[in-house]
């Protein structure tokens, strides 16, 4: 039992992967507020927690009771309505997520969930207050899915030609996966779960304008978090063109081993190649 744990402590909080900690943190949330829930209407036959959790932890569309809930853009994205919503989400983010973090480092899965679910949120709030479909309308979003439909997107704006094997399928292709998942999103916006869908699409414009500005040489996440970090009275300045000796790589090489990548597969890089991504997920992560 104690190596089990070591095992999860060291998965969730010693490996630096911030996708193993969105997994725990979901399932953790979700284990205690199902948990709870069900030993109370089990033993006392009352719902309370989920009476509290819908009111105070879903996001409303609602703009007034949103302004006395300003909180909820965050917490909704931690929250799932079953067993089945939180396991495919969880699914999807672990698959995509260890591509996502392959390529670009660690540090950026978390900065692009939390992306993806603000977009998300701001998208459903926009919609169900402006759209005339929703007039009168009102309703909670819940889910992990416009963080998630981030990090999906984001890998296959990255890397459109990566092949993964579908079970029943066979090979596929990332930008045929999400060019599925986005249609689908799209016809789902005037079905029974409009608002989840339309979250979906904030999430999914989020992932490829932020791969977009990556390619660009610019990095909102790593600007974000620059902010919060100490500036050194000391810099050390490298004049290595070549990204070789340790230099930060340049973001031109960087781009083209992303297009060679796209192209060919991670397998085609040479070992020098490899070691400058390496040190730009390193440097820049």
């Amino acid at each position: 039992m104690s190596t089990l744990w070591q095992n999860l402590q060291y998965k969730v909080l010693r490996s630096g992967s911030k996708l193993n900690l969105l997994i725990g943190i979901n399932v953790i949330v979700f284990l205690l507020i199902n948990i709870a829930d069900t030993l109370g209407k089990f033993f006392f036959k009352t719902g309370i927690i989920e009476y509290y959790s819908t009111e105070y932890l879903l996001l409303p569309s609602n703009l007034s009771k949103l302004l006395t809930h300003f909180w909820t853009p965050i917490t909704y994205m931690f929250m799932h309505a079953g067993i089945f919503h939180i396991l495919f989400n969880m699914l999807w983010l672990y698959w995509f997520g260890q591509i996502f973090e392959e390529y670009l480092g660690k540090k950026r899965t978390l900065g692009l969930y939390i992306m993806g679910g603000l977009a998300g949120a701001f998208l459903f709030v926009l919609c169900y207050n402006t759209v005339p479909l929703f007039a009168n309308e009102s309703a909670p979003l819940v889910g992990a899915s416009a963080s998630v439909m981030a990090i999906i997107i984001g890998t296959a704006t990255l890397l459109p030609n990566y092949t993964i094997s579908l079970i029943l399928i066979g090979p596929v292709k990332l930008k045929w996966i999400a060019l599925f998942i986005i249609i689908i999103d799209f016809f789902g916006i005037v079905g029974p779960n409009a608002g989840g869908e339309i979250a979906h699409l904030g999430g999914v414009l989020m992932g490829f304008v932020y791969i977009k500005q990556v390619q660009k040489g610019s990095d909102w996440i790593a600007g974000i978090a620059n902010l919060f970090k100490a500036k050194s009275k000391l810099k050390v300045v490298s004049k290595n063109s070549s990204g070789k000796s340790g230099g930060k790589p340049r973001q031109e090489e960087i781009d083209l081993i992303l297009d060679k990548i796209s192209q060919s597969g991670y397998d085609s890089l040479n070992k020098q190649e490899k070691e400058i991504l390496f040190r730009a997920s390193n440097n820049e992560g």
